[in-house]
Parts: C-alpha cells; sequence; structure tokens
C-alpha cells in the first residue's frame, strides 16, 4: 500500500489535509475516516491503515477545517457545523478526489457527521459505521465535558493534545466545549430527515462504557435509519472503541462490509 498527504482545495477559499492509502489496484469503495472532536489524522493511529490491509480497500483521511494544516475555521462555531461538515465539505472533497463510492466510518463527532453525509450522498455510499455518534447532548455527554474541562486545566492533557494540535489546541478546545455547553445548539440539533434519508445498510456502535454518550443514542439512531441499520454494544469499550479494541473492531466491520457491500454488488 502506498500512503501520501496533500492538501486538496474544496472552494470558498477552504483546504483540506488529506491522507490516502492506496493498493496498487483498488476493487472497491473508499473507506472514509471522520475523525473526532479533539482528533486528527494522526490520533486515528494504525487503524485506517489495519481496515486498508484487511479489506482490500483503499482509505481517505482528512482533517476537518480548523484541524492539522486544513484552513482555519471561524469560531465560534455555527449551530449547523456538523450538518455543514456532512452536507457540504465532503461531498465536496469526494468530487474533488472523484471518489464515486464511498464507505464512511466516523467516530464520536465524526460520527454524527457521517450521518449527515449518509443521508446527503444517497448511493454513493455503499456503507456506514459509526462509533460514538451522538444525535443530541444527553447527561453522560454533559458531565463528560465538565470532566473533560478539569482534566484540561489540572493535568496534562493539554500538552499531550498539543503534539498533535499546535497552537490550534486552546482554539479547537474551546470550540468544541462552548458549542456543546450551549442550549440554543441543543435545540438546534435535529438529525430526523438525514437519518431518514440514509438507504445503506449500516452499523452503529457503541462501546457499553462510553462515558459520552448513553445508549439509547444508539437505539434512537437506528430506528431513525430503519431496517437497515443495526445496532452493536461493544463490551468493555468506552468512547474510543477503534482504539482501546483495535483488531476486534477490525474483523467486526470487514464481516460487516463483506456481507453488506460484496455480497450487493454480486446481485
Amino acid at each position: 500500500m502506498q500512503i501520501r498527504d496533500m492538501m486538496v482545495p474544496v472552494g470558498e477559499g477552504v483546504e483540506l489535509e488529506v491522507r490516502r492509502i492506496q493498493h496498487q489496484q483498488q476493487k472497491g469503495p473508499v473507506l472514509v475516516f471522520l475523525h473526532e472532536s479533539l482528533g486528527s489524522i494522526a490520533l486515528w493511529r494504525k487503524f485506517p491503515e489495519k481496515l486498508a490491509r484487511a479489506t482490500g480497500w483503499d482509505a481517505l483521511i482528512y482533517n476537518r477545517q480548523g484541524y492539522g494544516q486544513s484552513t482555519r475555521e471561524v469560531l465560534p462555531r455555527p449551530y449547523d457545523y456538523l450538518e455543514v461538515a456532512g452536507h457540504r465539505w465532503l461531498p465536496r472533497l469526494l468530487d474533488r478526489l472523484e471518489i464515486p463510492e464511498a464507505v464512511l466510518v466516523g467516530h464520536s463527532d465524526g460520527g454524527s457527521i457521517s450521518l449527515v453525509a449518509a443521508g446527503a450522498l444517497g448511493r454513493r455510499v455503499k456503507a456506514l459505521v459509526t462509533m460514538a455518534a451522538h444525535t443530541y447532548a444527553d447527561h453522560l455527554t454533559l458531565a463528560g465535558l465538565e470532566e473533560m474541562a478539569s482534566r484540561y486545566r489540572e493535568t496534562d492533557i493539554r500538552e499531550r493534545l498539543e503534539r498533535y494540535h499546535g497552537h490550534r489546541t486552546d482554539d479547537l478546545f474551546n470550540a468544541w466545549q462552548t458549542v456543546w455547553r450551549d442550549e440554543g445548539f441543543h435545540a438546534a440539533m435535529d438529525f430526523g430527515h438525514w437519518l431518514a434519508a440514509i438507504e445503506c445498510p449500516a452499523m452503529i456502535i457503541q462501546g457499553e462504557c462510553d462515558e459520552y454518550g448513553v445508549p439509547e443514542q444508539v437505539t434512537d439512531i437506528v430506528a431513525g435509519i430503519g431496517s437497515s441499520a443495526r445496532e452493536v454494544f461493544l463490551e468493555g469499550a468506552g468512547h474510543s472503541p477503534h482504539l482501546e479494541q483495535q483488531d476486534q473492531l477490525v474483523t467486526l466491520i470487514c464481516d460487516f462490509l463483506r456481507s453488506e457491500v460484496e455480497l450487493k454488488n454480486q446481485n
């Protein structure tokens, strides 16, 4: 596999930092990875590469606007920032890179964005996998925000994040905390029409010990999508199952994709 990094212009003066993992011969859809609120290309660790190798499919990992070397975002974030990322910037990125078919793999904020993108892109998305996606702020979400704010002030977590986000660390952390604490943002969140528009097979995953979301986040998403979605609760996993149970998750996702995407392509 070849791994290369690039900057991709997506319009309106915005460029996104992209990493592509490509096989000598690409046979299926491209795996597209959408990172969490404090995530980045690097913070996926080896998970995208392992999944690309296991499936034999190419992979695309990118930093959203405001992250890494991507164009700075305007702060504070608007209430619809998750939706805009899903229905504007991701489709433009796929268009620019001439990717006709995608499998979306999203974590946390990236999971929420992938729900929007799957609804917006229709049949162009062949399958959807979310981990710890959220469509509203529940009591665990808000408690997790408080706990992380304390850790940011009192421990070395700021320094650890700074290794990945550099001079943008405080901006990213404050942007995440500010919008998710805003009651106006809570009131504005409405994923219903995006979920109803999803046509592809979907696997909605959450760790049983996820400290940022109640189990109803999963069951509500599955109910909103309908019969093409399935729920998975991972025993012993928390908010980041792709890091905590990486090999188990690679196997789980591969089995799902083989049964849903490859079989459908043969029909």
